[in-house]
């Protein structure tokens, strides 16, 4: 149908402070619309306010967007199970509210079940299995946005990650494996929550929903999703330094490698240093850009920047001291991991820029 103008409606006020117009009558015939009739409304990215009917709706499918999203997955015995869990990963990422997974013809279904449980409970927030038969596992994701919104859940996400990366520089000195069990343990927390959040930004991108996210622009969803990556990286870091020492440390159990000297206290303490003004510089900036604040994102760039000397003086530090190439290739990825925080805390408050720029200069006056 073509486009056509049906001029300007006055907003009226009743007497109990609601607001109301009148619709075109030769619209609501068109349509057949009568008395009781449900329309909906949907606020558009441009600040619009776009009418439809359900009847429209329900023609056009629409009305199936507040349906549970159910997949069916058949398992092929020829196929690997770790493609099935990836098909899983991904139908949860892109909204899946329930998964049917069906063993035909399987000959170990109990311990491919049982892979699936595993990737649920470790991967999944929110998840459960709700029907279990001989060849058939039911899951559903229950979790909604409301319950956890997505700055809670990126706020959640930085302070584990950061928490990792403190307990891997650490484990350097201290041998508890407790400190290594925490470590492992949050790196699957926030891949848990970053696989969470996606799932909720993929969600709100479809349906239009960024208001209700607490977003002000659609433009905000890649933001975040940007922010998730930075987030993840830090914990991957840290788990690399973990890795690494764990390698150290059996070399040195199983007597395949000697070292004389422990690790330089000097050095050490100076990486510790660097580490804690780098995790400061990155909250911080996550503060900045939940409070959407321009001016502390600026400074922050400053902030970092003059975080150089520090990062020189320590890297000199390291150079000249005579230390095992094992041990010294642990302090550089310690130093290299806390660099790297520094550096996204620095994209952290770029984001915040863009995000609010239009914002600040909107209200600048000439004085």
């Amino acid at each position: 149908m073509a486009e056509k103008d049906l001029g300007y409606r006055r907003v009226q006020c009743t007497g109990r402070g609601s607001y109301i117009i009148s619709l075109p009558k030769e619209w609501v015939e068109d349509i057949g619309l009568k008395r009781g009739s449900e329309i909906a409304f949907n606020i558009q990215s441009d600040q619009t306010l776009a009418l439809v009917p359900r009847v429209i709706m329900e023609k056009e499918g629409r009305e199936n967007g507040n349906k549970p999203k159910e997949y069916l997955i058949n398992i092929d015995p020829k196929e690997p199970p770790q493609s099935t869990l990836r098909m899983i990963r991904a139908l949860y990422a892109i909204g899946a509210d329930i998964i049917r997974i069906h063993f035909k013809n399987l000959p170990d279904a109990t311990k491919n079940k049982n892979e699936i449980k595993n990737l649920a409970r470790d991967n999944f927030l929110g998840s459960e299995i709700i029907d279990e038969t001989q060849d058939e596992i039911t899951l559903q994701i229950l979790i909604k946005h409301s319950e956890f919104p997505i700055e809670k859940a990126v706020r959640r996400m930085a302070i584990v990650a950061l928490a990792a990366n403190r307990d891997a520089i650490a484990a350097l000195k201290d041998k508890n494996t407790a400190l290594v069990e925490s470590v492992i343990s949050a790196h699957n927390d926030v891949n848990r929550l970053g696989l969470y959040i996606v799932r909720q930004l993929k969600h709100g991108i479809e349906r239009n929903l960024y208001r209700e996210l607490g977003f002000k622009t659609p433009k905000e969803f890649l933001l975040y999703r940007i922010a998730v990556n930075d987030i993840e990286s830090i914990a991957q870091n840290a788990m690399n330094i973990i890795n690494n020492i764990g390698s150290l440390q059996k070399l040195i159990d199983e007597e395949t490698l000697f070292i004389k000297d422990p690790v330089d206290e000097e050095i050490y303490n100076q990486l510790v240093y660097f580490s804690s003004q780098a995790h400061q510089l990155y909250d911080e900036a996550i503060k900045a850009l939940f409070k959407r604040d321009y001016k502390d994102a600026e400074k922050l760039i400053s902030k970092r920047e003059a975080l150089l000397p520090l990062e020189n003086e320590l890297i000199l530090l390291m150079s000249s001291k005579k230390l095992d190439p094992n041990i010294a290739s642990v302090l550089r990825l310690i130093f290299e991991s806390s660099r790297r925080v520094m550096d996204y805390s620095r994209n952290m408050a770029e984001l915040t820029l863009n995000r609010t720029v239009e914002e600040q200069c909107s209200t600048l006056t000439y004085k």
